[in-house]
């Protein structure tokens, strides 16, 4: 699945540099995370950098878009083929 910042998010800008597959970014009102480049830093660390760095705890499992590990694999050679 892939991850989600909730609204709880105070903006302290440390998940985004983390990020190995660019999928965070600054919304509107607080971080977002790009469902379809987040791989939950599969292929890359073995626990999703923006949680282990996140200060306040308001990143979770988006339960709204399920995906297998096999699916963030998946993604994670996807997007390595497609890097510039």
């Amino acid at each position: 699945m892939a991850l989600k910042i909730l609204e709880s998010c105070i903006n302290c800008d440390v998940c985004e540099p983390v990020c190995p597959n660019g999928a965070i970014s600054l919304g509107e009102e607080y971080y977002v995370i790009n469902p379809a480049l987040c791989t939950e830093c599969v292929g890359h660390f073995g626990e999703p950098q923006c949680v282990e760095v996140c200060p306040v705890e308001c990143i979770t499992v988006d339960t709204d878009i399920p995906e297998s590990r096999a699916a963030l694999e998946l993604k994670y050679h996807h997007l390595m083929e497609n890097k510039p």
